[in-house]
């Protein structure tokens, strides 16, 4: 009878051939491909249903819900009609709209087998950095992307009162759906600004102290950053967005200065009991090197069946 092939054990390390490195990596797409597509195809038959939670904010800000006698009534009302174009534009629309909720939801899967290639190759420590960063970075990218989804429609009722006396508004549902989600990125990128400095700060790239001496440029900074983000008049607005930024700054910096100072402390102390000391080998110290006597040398042994009339051939 055959015996069944053992299985290959894998290296503690994470050391493989090239060809396995591939094949690891083709199945490891393969299954992120396949989450994604079944997520899609599930989101496909609720497509005008994720719409509606996407746009209903916004919609009731900027949408023209009132009827044609009450809109010929009132001079100042500004909305928006929204349209979709094209005999295609539909199901163009409802294929955006699934394979984006298919990537999204099925985020934990591919970003699970993203982790699980990468992960094999890295050292204790920059594991341990690794998921801080995930830990840290999944919550504050949905807390940046929650804030834009409801500074948004403020937003959008500014941008459509600026439209001139007896002009109308037709917003493509398609464009409308991209500006939300090119927002919620936007917003979700900026906080995790932050984060990227305290990395920093624990690779020893950046120092607290130079992150603190930086901070009216970052205030100036984040504030021009909301005012672009939220071209709506109200001050109140713009610091909804600049604010949380600020705060996430400062607690970065105090971050930064309490680990520089226990970094500090730790290195004056010295390696610890089960630390081995770096070896300083400077030139006075070679110099100073005990020369091994001659007495403490291996006496010579002559015999017929010795190598040069020692113990081995060295």
């Amino acid at each position: 009878m055959l015996k069944p092939a053992r299985k290959k054990e894998r290296d503690p390390e994470g050391r493989m051939p090239l060809a396995d490195h591939l094949r690891e990596l083709r199945n490891r797409l393969a299954k992120g491909v396949l989450a994604i597509l079944a997520v899609t195809i599930v989101s496909a038959f609720f497509y005008r249903d994720i719409i509606e939670v996407i746009t209903r904010p916004m919609l009731d800000e900027i949408g023209c819900h009132q009827s044609f006698g009450e809109l010929a009534d009132a001079k100042n009302v500004r909305c928006a009609h929204i349209t979709v174009s094209g005999l295609l534009g539909a199901f163009n629309l409802a294929l955006k709209v699934s394979l984006m909720s298919g990537v999204v939801l099925a985020s934990p899967v591919w970003l699970y087998q993203l982790w699980a290639f990468v992960a094999p190759g890295l050292h204790r420590g920059e594991k341990k950095y690794a998921y801080a960063f995930v830990g840290f970075g999944a919550p504050l990218f949905l807390g940046g992307g929650y804030l834009a989804f409801h500074v948004l429609p403020t937003t959008a009722k500014f941008m459509i009162e600026l439209t001139p006396a007896g002009a109308e508004n037709l917003l493509p549902l398609d464009d409308l759906l991209d500006l939300i989600t090119r927002m919620i990125v936007v917003f979700g990128l900026a906080f995790e600004m932050p984060l990227l400095l305290v990395m920093l700060n624990l690779t020893r790239v950046l120092s607290g102290r130079r992150m603190l001496g930086w901070w009216r440029a970052m205030v100036v900074g984040i504030t021009a950053f909301a005012a672009v983000a939220t071209p709506s008049p109200d001050p109140m607005t713009m610091l909804a967005l600049a604010a949380p930024i600020w705060a996430l700054y400062f607690i970065a910096v105090a971050v930064a200065l309490l680990n520089d100072r226990r970094r500090a402390r730790r290195e004056a102390a010295g390696p610890s009991d089960d630390e081995a000391s770096e070896l300083d080998l400077t030139p006075e110290d070679i110099g100073e090197v005990e020369p091994v006597p001659a007495a403490r040398a291996l006496p010579e042994q002559v015999s017929a069946d010795r190598v040069n009339g020692y113990d081995d051939v060295t």
